[in-house]
Formats: structure tokens, sequence, C-alpha cells
């Protein structure tokens, strides 16, 4: 029995359009006429004998059927670019789209990156931020993330096993000195990080100064920001060891305490379930869990 294939470029043109919801934005991206698009999905609609979008007066909608449909037709396309581009294809063509949280790009992503440039110098890379921003970047091939670990739709490969560590310039402002005991900190100003569990009311309660008003303080969207105040001598930060170790040891910031507390939270590369993983994501996947081993021996 004849399998119903419908050509090729008419699932081209469903697939773009799915994807914009939009006739000339996918004609646009195919280099096509708006007009040949939608003929083309008519085509694939009747061969199919069923509607895949519905027309709305502002864009388009997928069915129930186009829904159904879009999955297996994306990963058709991607899986053939993918053996086109390995048999006939250039290394060079290869372009690495990470999405990286910025603290953890500049502390420690960045000063190992040439590392990985020297290895694979075929392949290019394109770097976006993801401070606290919510959902996934359909772009990126990979997403290094702050987390537990328990993403439904990727693998997650574990990068940091930190510990929680209050760190402060050697000299505030003022000419005020450091901290010399945790329960001095309510004389100091707390620098906080927003979106992490485990902050500062985390770090005392664990070693037993409930007696502290944790809240006091400045608020900062960004580790980074708060690390750079701490460093400035604005007040105390709470910082991750692996994230602080490079200002630790250029001396711009110091640990006033022994005390640390292990984190639940850690950092990780994330690579989607719903894509396959090309050649060069998995040489940048396993650059960095090689790095990963380098830091914390014996934890990857």
């Amino acid at each position: 029995m004849k399998k119903r294939l419908p050509p090729l470029n008419w699932l081209r043109s469903f697939e773009a359009s799915a994807r914009h919801l939009n006739f000339t934005l996918a004609a646009s991206e195919l280099h096509m006429t708006q007009a040949a698009v939608s003929q083309q999905i008519k085509g694939l609609e009747t061969k199919l004998g069923c509607a895949l979008f519905k027309r709305l007066p502002r864009g388009l909608e997928l069915t129930d059927a186009g829904r159904a449909y879009i999955p297996g037709v994306r990963e058709s396309i991607e899986k053939l670019a993918l053996v086109t581009d390995e048999v006939f294809g250039k290394e060079r063509s290869h372009t690495l789209t990470v999405r990286v949280n910025l603290v953890f790009f500049n502390t420690w992503l960045a000063p190992r990156l040439a590392d990985f440039r020297n290895q694979y110098p075929d392949i290019d890379l394109r770097f976006t931020s993801n401070i606290w921003v919510a959902g996934t970047d359909k772009e990126a091939d990979v997403e290094i993330c702050y987390g537990k670990g328990q993403w439904t739709n990727c693998f997650s490969d574990r990068l940091t096993w930190d510990r929680l560590i209050p760190v402060c310039s050697p000299t505030l402002l003022d000419g005020q000195l450091p901290p010399a005991d945790p329960s001095e900190l309510p004389n100091y100003t707390l620098l906080h990080v927003i979106g992490y569990e485990e902050g500062w009311g985390f770090w005392l309660n664990q070693l037993g100064y409930c007696n502290i008003d944790p809240s006091q303080g400045i608020h900062f969207d960004s580790l980074m920001t708060g690390m750079e105040m701490a460093a400035q001598g604005h007040g105390v930060a709470l910082s991750r060891t692996s994230l602080a170790a490079n200002m630790l040891e250029n001396g711009r910031l110091i640990a006033p305490f022994e005390q640390t507390v292990s984190t639940v939270e850690s950092f990780y590369l994330t690579t989607p379930k719903d894509k396959p993983i090309r050649a060069h994501v998995d040489a940048f996947r396993q650059w960095i869990i090689d790095q990963a081993q380098q830091a914390s021996p014996g934890q990857v």
C-alpha cells in the first residue's frame, strides 16, 4: 500500500506557518509569496482530508489535528536537516546558542571558554541571558539554569556543588571592618538576591541565628550585582562558592566567617527533550561536564 507522504515543500510551509501562526511571516522566512504558502497549505489539507488551521481575522490558530500533526512534522524536518548537514554540510556552519544565567556566565563560564574555543574552533557561539525570565528560548540549543534539576521537558546535567558563603569587602564603607561573627550581622546591611529559595533567612536558620532579621537590607535581581555591591563595601552578600571563587582569589571579596551551608539548588545544563542532540551541541555538553568535574572532583 502506498504511503500518504505529502510533498516536503508543503510540510515546510506547514511547519513555518504553525510556528509563526501567520502565512505572511512564514512566506518571508521561506522566501516565497504569501499566496504560494497559502496554496501549499490548502494542498496539504486536501491531501490529508482535514483542516490544519483555523483562519482568524488576525492570524491563524492550529486545529486539534494540526496540533497533533506538527510535532512529528517538525521532528522529521529537523532530522532531515541534521543528516543533510552531517553528510554534506560544513562544521563551520554550526552555531551553538546557549541561554545562560548572567552571574554564572561572568564568574564561571567565561573564564573557561578559551579552552572550548581552542578545542572546537569551528563551532560558532551565541549567548543569551535568562535573568529570572520564565519559559524557554526555542532558539537555544542548551540552557544553564539554577534550581533543583527537576524540569520535565529537558535533560539536566548538574554543574555545581555549592555551599552558601557570606562575602564582603575587606573594608566596608566608612571604614567599617567586616563582621567577626554572624551574631554581628544586625549591624551590617544584608545584600539579597531575588529568585533564590536559599537566601539569608535559610542560612541564618540553618546555623541557629533565628533571632536575626533576615529581611533588612538591599535587594537585587542578580547575584552579580549583589557581589559587586559587596565588593564596593555596601554590605554582606550571600554568595555560592563556585561563583565567588574568582573574587575571593583576587581579594576583592573575603569570606568573614568559617560557617557555610550546603545548597540544594545548583546550576544545571539543560537540553530540550524535543530536539535531536546535534554533534556540536553534544560536544559542548561533554566539554562543560568535564569542566564541572575538574571544578568539583568526584561530584559529577
